[in-house]
């Protein structure tokens, strides 16, 4: 008998710490851009230049949280029949947290034994484990910490559904996941949709990102014969045979040393699946109708560095975890144009696979893909798939039965704004964005809906609710415009976050400028300045705002990043004297102040850094600061010790006598 319930999960977490208040105004650093790629067909290329976003706007970063676990109970959706149990992170992005075989006993996927945040995804704030649905644009999805809508819905056979859903602010999209196990199922369903609301084309993206346990016995198989590498900017994209090449097989994931992505690539018209199977040829299987067509396979490597990271990221797991993956896009470097009033859906199915373990790891890839396929046949035929995802649409626009868990207010307000507008509403009953779900967030940009401007702010309140949205950016210009704005503080500060979004930098500084007496103000100021190279001037308006509310850690962060960038290092050193111990403790802050301190010459305030094994919460996938940091400083001291050049033969010796430790390689390739 299949059902639906909601229960509990405990386990230790870290706490994600108060939402940014600053605007993520500084171009988004995309750790996947693609500057050349011979050989990669065009439309590719074109996907890949198509859809960037100038920052994540109008998401706030999460990026308060540190390293502290502390026991916490989470609430999960749990979905179960006699051959499966499917329990769903509701408060974390509806994420797939388990998925168990009952029968055998067997979990499927790679279930992280506390939830430890890290700094890889969009807002900043990720953590690995289970199944990940990413919406939006490059880089994770904006919930990846953030509760969606989840709701109960009976499928017209009785079976109950459990929907996941939101209104995706960047791209301005409602997306639904209806997850279901009818009685007899041996897999579990989900069925994606996403609806393009507009009268324009909108750049689309979607990776279903599945972490599975990684083994040496551990084999990653797919229906493609080529794959499209990554290997994080050193060696680009390249197309390259699978699952072989320069005499390594990639599908075993421990014999590569370094981090690195592969896209496999499989014909068009080929049904899209991928597994990852052990020794004995068993493990998680996904397959979905043809819309999802992209498949991936991404692992840490078994170098120093990647054994790092996996400890980072789960430091109480008894082994790593690879990911298999699935997307819209042969890429993840793509985005895809979504026409007007599309309304995009796909199947996705993830079970055990039982496959002939000598044909799978034989030396014969062409048998090895040929036997998890029969078995896939066996297990979910690609007749009954189709015919599921048919039925699936059934129930698509069914009106919930129970609202579980409410999202983000977005949605209801994007709702009350098409009304008041005479425009269509942007999804069906099928997804219910009620006035429960406003909170103080919207209470602006309501107040600005209905009386014609924003309620009156000042400099005081820390700024949020950013918006980015055209209707609402024409909304408030034409407020000011009337006068009904033209003296409120926040008026001129969310002006000024919409024309910077929007591309009109002259616009953005001529608002700021009324609010220049504010630390806010100032502080926008100087990402102008800094994105113009005035880091001068960037770097004084930084201090100064810095100094005007030093308990602010992020605003420090960006102060230190630019008086150590304008070669200002000193000033940087005096600056975090001054600052409160809370936000000179932490390890952002220290490594800046180490860094500061050897551009200073001061040897021993930077080798406190290492002595005191300072550990950097927020640390950037694909940031190498603290080996860099390692390597500069031992140079530094030899060459005043010596009197020696800092040339590529000092550091050739560094790194000789003087390997990176263990605790700061966090290099994705040395």
């Amino acid at each position: 008998m299949s059902e639906l319930r909601i229960e509990t999960w405990s386990m230790p977490a870290a706490d994600l710490g108060p939402e940014n208040p600053l605007p993520p105004l500084r171009p988004y650093r995309e750790l996947h851009t693609v500057e050349g790629a011979p050989g990669i067909p065009g439309e590719m290329l074109r996907n890949m230049a198509y859809g960037h976003v100038p920052n994540i706007l109008p998401y706030a970063m999460q990026d308060g949280y540190t390293r502290d676990l502390r026991p916490r109970d989470f609430r999960v959706a749990v979905l179960e029949n006699a051959a499966l149990r499917a329990t769903f992170l509701l408060e974390c992005g509806g994420r797939l947290w388990s998925l168990v075989h009952k029968p055998s006993g067997r979990e499927l996927l790679s279930v992280n034994p506390v939830l430890q945040l890290a700094n890889l995804a969009l807002r900043n704030a990720w953590f690995c484990g289970g199944v990940e649905w990413n919406i939006g644009t490059t880089g994770h999805t904006p919930f990846t910490c953030a509760p969606l809508f989840a709701a109960r819905v009976q499928r017209p056979d009785g079976t109950p559904a459990l929907r996941l859903y939101e209104w995706e602010r960047i791209r301005q999209v409602p997306y639904q996941i209806d997850a279901y196990l009818p009685d007899d199922s041996p897999v579990l369903f989900v069925r994606v949709r996403i609806t393009n609301p507009h009268p324009r084309e909108v750049p689309m993206y979607w990776w279903s990102n599945i972490a599975v346990p990684e083994s040496p016995d551990k084999r990653v198989v797919v229906p493609a014969d080529s794959a499209y590498r990554f290997g994080y900017k050193q060696t680009g994209l390249k197309l390259i045979p699978a699952p072989s090449f320069e005499g390594t097989d990639f599908t075993y994931t421990t014999h590569i040393d370094h981090a690195a992505d592969y896209f496999f690539h499989i014909p068009d018209g080929t049904r899209p699946w991928i597994a990852a199977l052990d020794g004995a040829g068993r493990g998680l299987a996904q397959v979905s109708t043809a819309r999802l067509k992209g498949r991936k396979l991404f692992l840490w490597g078994a170098g120093p560095g990647g054994r790092k990271w996996q400890q980072f990221l789960a430091p109480a797991a008894a082994q790593g975890y690879l990911e298999i993956q699935a997307g819209l896009a042969r890429t993840q470097m793509e985005h895809l144009p979504m026409p007007s009033g599309a309304d995009w859906a796909w199947l996705e199915a993830y079970g055990l696979m039982e496959a002939d373990p000598d044909a799978v790891h034989g030396g014969d890839w062409a048998r090895a893909r040929q036997a998890v396929e029969d078995r896939l046949e066996a297990l979910i035929p690609r007749a009954a798939l189709e015919a599921e995802f048919e039925r699936s649409a059934a129930f698509a626009d069914r009106a919930p039965d129970e609202i579980v868990q409410r999202g983000s207010g977005w949605g209801a307000l994007e709702r009350l704004r098409r009304a008041a507008d005479g425009a269509p509403p942007f999804c069906s009953e099928g997804l219910v964005f009620d006035d429960e779900s406003l909170d103080e967030a919207q209470t602006p940009w309501i107040g600005l809906l209905r009386d014609g401007k924003l309620p009156a702010a000042g400099p005081d309140a820390a700024p949020r609710a950013f918006m980015v949205q055209a209707e609402w950016k024409a909304r408030l210009e034409d407020a000011v415009r009337a006068g009904q704005s033209a003296d409120d503080w926040a008026a001129w500060f969310h002006l000024g976050v919409m024309r910077c979004y929007a591309g009109d930098r002259d616009g953005a500084r001529q608002a700021w400028a009324r609010i220049s007496e504010s630390a806010w103000g100032l502080r926008n100021l100087a990402m102008l300045d800094w994105e113009a190279g005035s880091l001068d001037e960037a770097a004084g308006r930084l201090a100064s705002a810095c100094r005007a509310m030093p308990a602010l850690a992020p605003l420090a962060v960006e102060c230190g990043r630019c008086l150590v960038e304008a070669g200002r290092p000193g000033e940087w050193l005096r600056l975090v004297d001054e600052l409160p111990e809370a936000v000179r403790a932490l390890g952002r802050i220290r490594l800046l102040e180490a860094q500061a301190a050897l551009a200073a010459g001061d040897l021993a305030r930077t080798e406190r850094l290492f002595t005191d094994q300072v550990v950097i919460a927020d640390l950037r996938e694909g940031e190498v600061s603290l080996s860099d940091l390692w390597f500069d400083f031992h140079a530094r001291r030899l060459s005043e010790a010596e009197n020696l050049p800092l040339d590529g033969a000092l550091y050739d010796r560094v790194r000789r006598e003087f390997p990176l430790p263990a605790h700061l390689d966090f290099r994705m390739r040395t």
